[in-house]
């Protein structure tokens, strides 16, 4: 899987329910039925403050994610995109 593009504003999809939980968190979309779980309470950060983010590299730097560390978050970024747990939105 490809890294996603962090400069790009990304919002979490309109029908994923997110629930933060000790480990991280759990995400359920309704519209496939799919259950993701976020096992790192730094993407969750991530992931909560990407629709008020003006870009995913932003949301990833409020959340304390080092330069050096980007590109693991972009895959996982990538993967949430993949499953249509999170979406682009216009810029």
């Amino acid at each position: 899987m490809t890294a996603m593009d962090l400069d790009r504003p990304w919002a979490l999809h309109a029908q994923v329910a997110l629930r933060p939980e000790p480990f991280g968190a759990l995400l359920y979309h309704f519209g496939t039925r799919r259950l993701t779980f976020l096992k790192d309470r730094r993407l969750l950060a991530v992931v909560q403050s990407l629709a008020e983010a003006p870009t995913a590299r932003a949301a990833c730097l409020s959340a304390g994610v080092p330069g050096n560390e980007l590109p693991c978050y972009s895959a996982a970024l990538a993967a949430l995109a993949h499953s249509s747990m999170v979406v682009g939105r216009p810029s």
